[in-house]
């Protein structure tokens, strides 16, 4: 439940918001030295104003693969080369693009949910099967219910905070 928690922070550092995050470009795959690397993995990713990103390869013969895998991406930026880096301008969301975003978030937001749920359940059928076996008496099993139970809460409001959160971040003009 942990790991899918922070999986969907990682998600939501990907989602745009109105300015520049780092986030947004880092795990992109780049095609580089004959294979598939993060961008994060060739590049210095800074952000200097609050609505630019400026990447700087640590190999200059990397700058246009960069710049082919950022077009790739779709994620609606247009990088420009200025000698050795790439700047990548931010414009301003329009009402329509940031609800796009909302539901996006709520996409991956539902699906960490899922995936909570599904680590509840594993847990359900491996603890009934302890039951069976003897290993747990049924006492046990049902306090072991209810305390995955609250577990599996917690971590779905833990969620809910983190999308509450992310709607803030992109509705903030």
């Amino acid at each position: 439940m942990t790991k899918t928690e922070h999986f969907l922070v990682n998600e939501f550092a990907g989602v745009r918001t109105g300015k520049a995050s780092p986030g947004l470009v880092e795990n992109l795959t780049v095609e580089a030295y004959g294979s598939q690397m993060r961008l994060r993995e060739l590049a210095g990713i800074t952000t200097p104003e609050p609505r630019m990103l400026v990447i700087t390869p640590w190999d200059a013969s990397t700058l246009h693969a960069i710049e082919k895998a950022i077009q790739k991406a779709n994620v609606g930026l247009n990088p420009s080369i200025d000698k050795k880096v790439i700047r990548l301008v931010f414009p301003e969301l329009s009402a329509e693009r940031r609800q796009e975003f909302i539901k996006i978030a709520k996409k991956m937001a539902e699906d960490a949910r899922v995936a909570t749920r599904h680590v509840r359940r594993e847990a359900m059928e491996h603890l009934k099967k302890d039951t069976k076996a003897g290993g747990v008496g049924e006492d046990e099993e049902k306090h072991a219910e209810k305390e995955l139970q609250k577990l599996t809460d917690d971590y779905i409001a833990k969620i809910d905070k983190h999308l509450e959160h992310k709607e803030k971040e992109i509705l903030t003009v």
